[in-house]
């Protein structure tokens, strides 16, 4: 195995993370939860364009936190003899749900399907906005200023985690789904929604994240790869912190988005691929949240990839999920 950039892999199966947890974390998602719950989430089922025989494809669009109108692609199959499983997909930074057709070899295995569009990013979920200060690139430091001033609940990420949640949450709601055999996943931030769901949603039984953004920022600063996925956070110290005066409440406020922080929720079995050569979402960042299940895990290690493809991945998630 080639030497990794990041810690020793039995430094990295033992490794707990040095982002800041605030004090109020665990109440601050019980609130969070709350007023999700409190919803009225206006559930709209409209035929896609797109139909292949055997199966019924529709846009779902749901109302979440903030009066935002969230968008995912839902599919079942025409005819069922049973209840069916579902698996709750969810999409990498800035892009979108997906073809339809990608969604097909699960459908062709009895599953409902539901792909989110996360809102303002790439597919037809809204983002509704509703904080002060900047919006410069992207959404981990949207409403960041907000949190810093005593406001975590503008971070923008948290509607993001509870978007999640009320998708898993109307489809444990729908009559033809199994609600024993509900499963999530994602690659990259994808992979960090994933585990968000999981955690916010302990009826789901079975959870596939992939190399998962959004853990760990104060490693992730320390190693010098906030670029990429996590450039925002160079430029928010760049343009809104140039000396690192607040450095620690910076990073004890991006805390309540840290998906390390929830992981210690999770009920579901999990199956979780990393690449030990990923200079995008550093192992380290992912070991500090998987370290932290105690539910049944698996770590799927591929030691020569990076942020990429990871060969046979798909078919091993898969395969987790029919048997």
């Amino acid at each position: 195995m080639p030497l990794t950039f990041d810690l020793p892999l039995d430094q990295l199966r033992t490794y707990q993370g040095i982002n800041p947890r605030p004090a109020n974390f665990d109440q601050y998602w019980e609130d969070a939860l709350t007023e999700m719950n409190a919803l009225d989430s206006r559930v709209e089922l409209i035929p896609a364009k797109f139909q292949v025989p055997g199966v019924e494809c529709f846009h779902l669009y749901f109302t979440g936190v903030g009066g935002a109108r969230l968008h995912a692609k839902f599919l079942r199959p025409e005819e069922t003899s049973s209840r069916s499983p579902a698996v709750l997909m969810f999409h990498g930074y800035s892009c979108d749900s997906s073809d339809w057709a990608l969604k097909l070899n699960y459908v062709s295995q009895g599953f409902v399907v539901a792909a989110l569009d996360s809102r303002g990013q790439g597919g037809l979920s809204e983002d509704r906005g509703g904080v002060s200060g900047n919006t410069l690139h992207g959404h981990i430091i949207r409403g960041l200023d907000d949190a810093l001033a005593g406001k975590p609940e503008k971070l923008l990420y948290r509607s993001h985690f509870l978007d999640t949640a009320q998708l898993a949450k109307i489809i444990f709601g729908m009559p033809e789904v199994d609600p024993d055999r509900v499963y999530a996943t994602g690659w990259s931030q994808g992979g960090a929604l994933t585990v968000a769901c999981s955690a916010l949603e302990p009826r789901i039984k079975k959870a596939a994240p992939v190399y998962p953004f959004l853990s760990d920022y104060k490693r992730v600063w320390q190693m010098d790869y906030a670029r990429d996925a996590y450039q925002e956070l160079q430029d928010y110290f760049r343009h809104f912190d140039p000396q690192h005066l607040r450095e620690e409440d910076i990073f004890t406020a991006l805390g309540y988005i840290d998906i390390q922080n929830l992981t210690p929720r999770i009920q579901a079995d999990i199956l979780w691929g990393t690449g030990l050569m990923d200079t995008i979402c550093p192992p380290s960042s992912q070991f500090a949240a998987y370290n932290k299940i105690t539910s049944k895990k698996t770590m799927a290690i591929f030691p020569d990839f990076s942020h990429e493809e990871l060969p046979g991945m798909y078919d091993q998630i898969f395969q987790f999920f029919i048997n």
